[in-house]
C-alpha cells in the first residue's frame, strides 16, 4: 500500500468532528494477527497535546485525513501594545 502522509504533516480522524489536531511522527511496523505479516507502510504514529500533556498513539492512515491549516502545538498569547502618549 502506498504512504500517503509524511513525518510533520497535520492530520484529524476522519469523521470525528471534535477530534483532535494531531501531528504526524513516523510510520511504525505492525504486525497482522491473521496472517502474521509485518506492515511497514500503513500504520502511523501521531502526537497531539491535551491540557499540556503530551498523547501518543498509532492509527491505520485510512482513518486520518490531511488538515489544511497547519498549527504549532503551542498556542501564544500576545497581549496588545500599550500606547503612552508623552
Amino acid at each position: 500500500m502506498q504512504r500517503k502522509f509524511k513525518s510533520g504533516d497535520w492530520v484529524k480522524i476522519r469523521g470525528r468532528l471534535t477530534a483532535p489536531k494531531m501531528q504526524v511522527i513516523k510510520y511504525v511496523p505492525k504486525r497482522d494477527a491473521v496472517l502474521g505479516v509485518v506492515d511497514y507502510n500503513c500504520y502511523l504514529e501521531c502526537v497531539w497535546y491535551k491540557n499540556g500533556e503530551r498523547n501518543t498513539e498509532v492509527f491505520h492512515q485510512n482513518k486520518l485525513i490531511k488538515t489544511i491549516e497547519t498549527g504549532g502545538l503551542f498556542k501564544n498569547f500576545l497581549s496588545q501594545p500599550k500606547l503612552s502618549f508623552n
